[in-house]
């Protein structure tokens, strides 16, 4: 209060006070003091109030300053909300980050929030969130807690199915956990948000800056202060997410993997839905859900140089064959009446056909959408399902041959099967066509990356229906027959034990050299799902299926040439001794 003489009183002459300042993303507390105003004119006021707007403005770019020096690795002792900031600032923008830095400053968070004896917190970050319970260990039945990516992990009592996703923890963990005069364990759960840069990524995909961990979330489990290992009843991590078109694989950070730690899956066990995905593991640590990109940029690159060299063999051998028929055909009265070869070269046409324009599409690395990529996807897909329908016209003529064997007449018999082999295609073709399937068709690997194009059918409904199931009744068909075959000859080979033992191998040639024909290299695609392993050998061996062809030829048709050229060569012996 002033005195008449406009002074103040002697109490608030020296009087001092704090100002709290906003000190980057969170609200951190710093008392700045203020001198009292009996001291300093007014021109002195005006340049402190200047000051402390200076430090209002100051503070946050300092902030951010060392934030970045958090991320690099340059102040070795980061908060952990200046930790938690690392997710979104660590990206591509900014290659000075450190992710190891990050990455074993929360492995070392979780050590020393097991071990803290402070009221269990909470941390509720845009990046983490995460909480601490205390749980009695003589607990009677499983736990729950919910693991929704946008709230603090919480305790579920009696309403589990509400939380699409959730932990359960079992009571026999607890049980394990036992000591004497031991009443409780300290439960830490977080949920991760790693953002889109290198954190907690790994090399899982041998590509840098490839998000292959599932909408880049993380749970993070710990209970009690030991590493808890080899459970007896697993912990249940149920992730729910979109219907997704690529393999989801349950993993775990392993920080001695490597220099810096990567997933690895082992210990757990994957159990995948239509739109939810449940983890089983045997031990607790930092989880997640692995994208696992059939065709990324590199496994592309390298089928495409397989099929390439493939297909590139596969023409020469095919053309020998085709030049083999007609050979024969000119040479040989007997190959002019009979179908079987016939039916072998117009299947082998039909591969060459197939390869060439494979080997055009591949060649065109960046088609343009448009009638031209239309037409090509159209031409290709006739060619493929011409190659499909004379494998089943082969497993036709195959079960006429060696299963019906009564003489089945049929006129024309090889200008209809051209009919169909030829024919119907065109018009599945056609339909496809007029509803519009044609176009660019795109790979993606895990990381939404494109990694091939292809003029092919953009539609899926129409690819499932035109490619998927008209292979999946040729091949079934076929097989069942090659099966047929196959018991028939190992039957009569059974039956004769002690006469032909010798000329078992006989068989299983006949048999593999029928596979061939009926489409057996093509079966390979049903194990596409298991992985890797399964495409490369679905690639080489369906790429090579004209070096098959031609050996198939040489192999049927060579002996008896022989036999024939044996046998002129008798009877003009015999007919010379005669004379």
């Amino acid at each position: 209060m002033k005195n008449d003489h406009g002074a103040l009183h002697s109490s608030d002459r020296h009087w001092e006070r704090s100002v709290w300042v906003s000190y980057g993303e969170r609200t951190r507390l710093r008392p700045v003091t203020v001198a009292s105003p009996s001291r300093h004119t007014p021109t002195d006021l005006g340049t402190m109030l200047l000051q402390l707007l200076l430090l209002l403005q100051l503070d946050p770019v300092r902030a951010k300053e060392k934030e970045k020096n958090y991320c690099s690795g340059e102040a070795p002792d980061p908060s952990q909300y200046a930790a938690a900031r690392c997710f979104t600032s660590c990206t591509r923008s900014t290659p000075k980050c450190k992710p190891e830095v990050i990455e074993r400053f929360w492995i070392k968070k979780f050590d020393e929030l097991s071990k803290e004896k402070s009221p269990a917190p909470v941390l509720d970050e845009t990046a983490v969130k995460a909480t601490i319970h205390n749980v009695s260990v003589n607990i009677s039945q499983d736990l729950f807690f919910s693991i929704s990516p946008s709230q603090v992990p919480a305790s579920l009592n009696g309403n589990e199915m509400d939380a699409p996703d959730r932990v359960r923890l079992p009571r026999s963990l607890f049980e394990s956990l036992r000591r004497p005069n031991m009443t409780s364990v300290r439960v830490i759960l977080a949920v991760i948000n790693i953002g889109e840069g290198d954190i907690f990524k790994g090399s899982a995909t041998g590509q840098r800056f490839s998000s292959s961990v599932l909408d880049n979330r993380m749970v993070g489990i710990q209970v009690g202060t030991e590493p808890t290992k080899n459970l007896s009843e697993p912990v249940e991590i149920i992730f729910s997410h979109q219907q997704q078109d690529q393999k989801l694989q349950c993993v775990f950070w392993d920080d001695s993997k490597g220099t810096t730690g990567d997933w690895k899956p082992t210990g757990c066990s994957t159990e995948q839905r239509t739109n939810q995905t449940i983890c089983l593991c045997d031990h607790l640590t930092f989880f997640a859900l692995l994208l696992k990109p059939v065709l990324d940029a590199a496994t592309v690159k390298a089928l495409i140089q397989i099929s390439l060299a493939g297909c590139g063999t596969s023409l020469c051998f095919l053309f020998l064959a085709i030049i083999f028929y007609f050979a024969l055909r000119f040479t040989k009265q007997r190959f002019k009446s009979e179908d079987a070869p016939k039916i072998h070269v117009a299947l082998s046409i039909s591969l060459v056909l197939l390869n060439l324009t494979f080997i055009i599409m591949l060649g065109n690395n960046s088609p343009e959408q448009g009638t031209s990529c239309r037409a090509q996807g159209g031409i290709f897909h006739y060619f493929l399902l011409c190659c499909f329908t004379w494998m089943g016209i082969e497993a036709l003529h195959l079960y006429l041959l060696a299963i019906k064997i009564f003489n089945t007449y049929i006129s024309h018999y090889f200008l209809k099967l051209c009919l169909v082999g030829w024919g119907l295609p065109i018009l599945v073709v056609f339909i496809t066509g007029i509803i519009g399937s044609y176009g660019r068709y795109t790979i993606k690997d895990g990381a939404n990356h494109t990694t091939l194009e292809l003029c092919w059918i953009e539609d899926k409904t129409a690819l499932h229906i035109t490619v998927h199931g008209y292979f999946i009744v040729t091949f079934l068909f076929g097989g069942v027959v090659l099966g047929l075959v196959a018991w028939k000859i190992f039957h009569l080979r059974g039956s004769k034990a002690g006469k032909e033992q010798n000329q078992t191998w006989k068989g299983v040639i006949t048999v593999l050299g029928l596979s061939c024909l009926v489409g057996g290299t093509w079966g390979l695609v049903l194990l596409n799902p298991i992985g890797l392993t399964a495409i490369y050998a679905f690639t080489l061996l369906n790429s090579l299926q004209g070096v098959f062809m031609f050996s198939w030829f040489a192999i049927l048709f060579y002996p008896s040439l022989k036999e024939e050229s044996a046998s002129s060569t008798a009877k003009s012996s015999n007919s010379a001794s005669r004379e």
